[in-house]
């Protein structure tokens, strides 16, 4: 008797997790395929401590073969995906092509950079999605503090050490807290930065910092970054972006040569082809995570509109968490519609939020107890490696070896600006020259 087919497009929090799951509960009488472009799980929580430099860049990425067995991985993006047929359509690292068929089918295709129509955005300023991006920012902040110490513009060297953050979640407001820390490290080597500190800027249109969590949380995170003399502007947005700054649009223009763009995310374009209906670029999905007239079809994670059972009309939330839960519901939810189990709707409860702001320093509410402090970044880095599928040791002796050692104050220069744009649909790969792809082979596996 042959088994039944299961393909996995997307090895993100969602995606890793039901492959997870369907090779715990149903690897006998299935077949699990997993698609991604990578061979690896990304751990983004953790993504800025590795642009700030604390982290190792494979501390943070987790091997799908070593870890998931019991998977098929196929490296490559997917391109198209055929519900008729039930086919989902590739192309490999390579630039080949290939066709993947499937009795079940999970979309965890996640999310992208958001994009907004401001001039220069797109040429100038750069995503944080994927760990080519981290590695450039990291090489990129280095790069502008070696510059600004022999510059011998006052004013060039004012503009290299000047660091602008828009956006002021989770991703913003952590990648701001850890730059500057990282920057505070490389002045400390170049004595002629001493009597100019870096300045970093951190923009959001909102009215707050972290404006999706609590006020308390909220105003822990401001008060430690206002403390490290990072410049908040609230009710703030960019009017324009050059090539030597940002222009706000109080018309205020700030000279700076680094950009980060950290504004939010977007579903994977992927979704959009699909020809089904959709909410905010997200498939609509019921709460079973089944697309409705497609029952072997089943969407989670940030591609996917969930109906939030907590909160009658609205949709589960882009992030972390909701992917790696509903990644488990999906996987059960197929195992049951294959004979092994029954469904379950996706229900959820808030366990709490963290916020690592560098250092011993965190923002945290675990079960709704407002954290702050070392407490809250114990607690914090505690969260990080009970959630991290592996590498919990490297991790955590990074982590010790980062607090009694100074950091290594080096250009790697393996991803250059052009390789990480901010306008791409694979954020987790970083663009390069490459053969001309080879025709269509129109292979089925």
């Amino acid at each position: 008797m042959s088994r039944s087919r299961v393909l996995i497009v997307g090895a993100g929090f969602a995606g890793y997790r039901a492959a997870r799951t369907l090779a715990r509960t149903a690897r006998h009488t299935t077949e699990v395929t997993l698609l991604n472009p990578t061979d690896y799980f990304l751990y983004l929580p953790l993504l800025p401590q590795v642009a700030a430099g604390a982290l190792e860049p494979r501390r943070v990425t987790v091997s799908l073969s070593g870890t998931l067995p019991h998977a098929r991985l196929v490296l490559g993006e997917a391109a198209s995906v055929d519900l008729d047929a039930r086919t989902v359509h590739y192309t490999g690292p390579e630039g080949g092509h290939g066709t993947l068929a499937y009795d079940r089918l999970v979309l965890a295709v996640g999310s992208v950079n958001k994009l907004l129509p401001v001039p220069g955005v797109a040429e100038h300023a750069h995503g944080f999605r994927g760990l080519p991006e981290a590695l450039y920012l990291r090489d990129h902040v280095t790069r502008q503090i070696e510059l600004a110490a022999v510059a011998s513009d006052p004013a060039e060297a004012r503009a290299r050490r000047t660091f602008v953050v828009v956006g002021a979640g989770y991703t913003g407001t952590e990648v701001a807290a850890q730059g500057q820390l990282l920057t505070d490290a490389l002045v400390s080597k170049q004595p002629r930065l001493h009597p100019s500190p870096p300045r970093w800027l951190l923009l959001d249109i909102a009215p707050r910092v972290l404006p999706e969590l609590d006020e308390r949380l909220s105003g822990t995170a401001d008060k430690v970054l206002r403390g490290r003399g990072v410049e908040i502007r609230t009710n703030t947005s960019v009017r324009e972006a050059t090539s030597d700054g940002v222009r706000l649009d109080n018309g205020e223009f700030v000279a700076t040569r680094t950009l980060a763009w950290c504004v939010g995310v977007r579903p994977d374009p992927l979704v959009e082809g699909l020809g089904q209906p959709l909410e905010r670029g997200r498939l609509l999905v019921d709460a079973f995570l089944g697309l409705p007239g497609h029952s072997e079809v089943f969407a989670c994670g940030d591609a996917a509109a969930v109906p939030d059972l907590e909160r009658p009309g609205e949709y589960t939330p882009m992030t972390a968490q909701h992917a790696w839960r509903q990644g488990k519901v999906a996987g059960l939810n197929v195992a049951a519609s294959l004979g092994r189990g029954v469904q379950r709707s996706y229900r959820h409860k808030d366990l709490g939020f963290t916020v690592d702001l560098g250092g011993a320093q965190a923002a945290a509410n675990p079960l709704g107890i407002p954290l702050a402090g070392p407490l809250a970044g114990a607690v914090t880095r505690g969260y990080h490696l009970a959630a991290l599928p592996g590498n919990r040791i490297r991790v955590a002796a990074d982590w010790l070896l980062d607090a009694v050692l100074p950091r290594q104050a080096v250009q790697l220069g393996l991803v250059r600006s052009w390789s990480v744009p901010l306008d791409t649909a694979s954020p987790e790969l970083a663009q390069v020259p490459g053969p001309t792809p080879r025709p269509p082979e129109g292979e089925t596996r």
